[in-house]
């Protein structure tokens, strides 16, 4: 008789690495989300996927393959099978070796797949098992090709673009309108640089491109992980045809070069359709053009990739399931609220649940959830969309930002009606938060009884994986040290730097996460914000109620060798000039 399989909650139970009780509790998220039992582990925080996927292998027999192992990239060889195969179920070929294919695969119970691969590649499949974010991380590398990433001296411009291009300076709007940059010309010079450059932009991860005429030039920079790099100085006699071309992939009118325009750019780069958020707007020199990159999968990266540690983790699992109430996200622009806001509904989109989100604009497209686009011009702004929402029998709201006291009111009435809310706002932390509405004209019983909880983020850059090292002593500048509250003999053996190297384009830095303060609302800071408290009265309860600031989140991510002492303090925005009380 064929001995029962031992199940993967139990591997992990004796393994030491999840208790019973978390076991029950996530088998019984699984079944209600439709989930894997390795997913809904992950997702809780329970357990790492590197931890799932070794459980998974000891489960049914087979090897674990370690990707950041030494040697182990070296071996793998993606034109064995098809590209497409590759991309659809992220899987990597090892080797081929008398008719069997070494697979490394995520999910050993898809049965399916092998069965379609024996089928396809007429040969037998001697799978193994990686952590499925491992795939996807050695997958984005090779395909966003870190080999093919930019050298300071390579220029976009070619000598056979160069020698195409009208060296003539005409700056009539008539002369720019050639073939050059004619839509179906698909060879034509200017066409393919700006194919060139918004390719290359994709692959190095950028998330803007900026073509900025200036006097005698036009400059371009891509801004990767958060900070701008100059990539190239184009000539300016180049300027006309390219933005030309640029507005005219984006729908802009390329005549009017007096106002501001906005158009969307959709375009396949690398098989994968990726959309361009692209802003014209007039500058002393000529029109300034930016290109926002919306790849579909950057707000889908799973709320354990935010960069949560595993007890605001939990935390946050468990507010954005509340039946009501307003959960608000606060920090600066470009600090990941969007993302943070959209990875807790990719998490809620289920069937049972109806979910709406005011949006100004609709950057991400979702299928199951409706999504309102914000118009004023037409008189739609986010007060008229959220009452027609109310009409609409939601269960979950998402209001892209509170700008004003009549939607801040019509959320909070949502929230009081059984509604669960979420929404951002502009503020340094937390605390403030609370203050703020009260300041709009929000009445504070109000603002007291409708928040669950109120979440500052900031992204900090992380250490590259590829070169990072543990950082000597004299490497670690006590003024960042001081103002992270890292002593030095915490720091050294823990903290860790990147030299520089092809994978990070000589940054030291690739890929960011965040760091979080979450602030959940209890009796006594309910009390304090009906009460009109300062913000640091709210921040001392706060404090003693567990939050743990955006510093000491950092500190735990400079301690665990995912980033830099000065990352965070920038991040955090500590006063970074403040070096009086530096411990010698």
């Amino acid at each position: 008789m064929a001995r029962s399989r031992k199940k993967l909650g139990e591997i992990l139970v004796d393994l030491g690495i999840i208790t019973a009780a978390q076991a029950e509790q996530a088998t019984a998220k699984a079944k209600s989300t439709g989930k894997r039992l390795g997913e809904a582990l992950i997702e809780a925080g329970f357990a790492k996927e590197d931890q799932v996927a070794k459980a998974l292998a000891t489960q049914f027999g087979l090897e674990y393959v370690d990707l950041d192992a030494p040697g182990v990239k070296e071996r793998i060889d993606l034109k064995l099978i098809p590209e497409d195969l590759i991309k659809k179920h992220l899987i990597l070929p090892l080797g081929k070796s008398g008719g069997r294919l070494s697979m490394i695969i995520h999910d050993p119970l898809d049965l399916q797949l092998m069965d379609m691969l024996r089928f396809r590649l007429n040969l037998e499949i001697d799978a193994k098992i990686a952590g499925k974010g491992q795939i996807k991380k050695y997958l984005e590398a090779s395909n966003a090709g870190t080999a093919r990433s930019f050298k300071a001296t390579e220029s976009l411009v070619t000598s056979s673009i160069d020698k195409s291009v009208d060296k003539s300076v005409d700056k009539s709007v008539d002369r720019s309108l050639d073939k050059s940059v004619d839509v179906t010309e698909d060879d034509a010079p200017i066409v393919k640089l700006a194919n060139r450059l918004i390719a290359e932009a994709v692959r190095m991860r950028a998330s803007d491109i900026h073509i900025e005429p200036m006097g005698d030039r036009v400059r371009l920079r891509y801004r990767i992980d958060g900070v701008c790099m100059e990539r190239d100085n184009l000539p300016k006699r180049m300027q006309n045809a390219l933005l030309s071309r640029v507005k005219l992939m984006a729908g802009i009118n390329i005549s009017e070069k007096r106002i501001p325009q906005d158009g969307r750019i959709k375009l396949d780069v690398d098989g994968v359709q990726i959309d361009f958020r692209v802003s014209a707007c007039p500058i002393y020199h000529g029109e300034s053009i930016v290109l926002r990159v919306l790849r579909p999968d950057s707000v889908r990266i799973g709320l354990v990739n935010l960069g949560f540690e595993a007890d605001n983790l939990a935390v946050f699992n468990k507010i954005i399931r509340r039946p009501n109430g307003i959960f608000l996200v606060t920090g600066p622009t470009g600090s990941g609220k969007t993302t943070t806001l959209y990875s807790a509904l990719d998490t809620l989109n289920r069937p049972d649940k109806k979910i709406i989100t005011a949006e100004d604009p609709v950057e991400y497209n979702f299928q199951g959830i409706n999504q309102c686009q914000v118009r004023e011009g037409i008189g739609l702004g986010f007060k008229d969309i959220l009452r027609s929402m109310l009409r609409q029998a939601p269960n979950i709201i998402l209001v892209g930002e509170i700008r004003d006291k009549e939607v801040a009111e019509i959320a909070i009435q949502a929230a009081l009606t059984g509604h669960l809310v979420f929404s951002t706002l502009h503020t340094n932390d937390a605390p403030s938060a609370i203050t703020r509405l009260i300041d709009i004209g929000i009445k504070p019983f109000l603002v007291a009884s409708s928040i669950q909880a109120i979440m500052a983020q900031r992204l900090i850059r992380v250490n590259c994986s590829k070169c990072k090292r543990l950082a000597k002593p004299e490497e670690l500048d006590p003024k960042y040290l001081h103002l992270t509250d890292i002593s030095l003999d915490e720091a050294v053996g823990k903290a860790m730097k990147g030299d520089g190297c092809e994978n990070c384009v000589n940054t030291g830095f690739r890929g960011r996460k965040a760091i979080f303060e979450m602030m959940q609302m209890n009796g006594e800071i309910r009390e304090l914000a009906f009460n009109l408290a300062p913000v640091s009265e709210l921040r001392r309860a706060a404090i003693s109620n567990g939050m743990r600031t955006l510093v000491q989140d950092g500190k735990l991510k400079v301690l665990g060798g995912v980033t830099t002492p000065a990352e965070v303090a920038s991040a955090a925005q500590v006063d970074v000039d403040n070096t009086a009380e530096v411990k010698k």
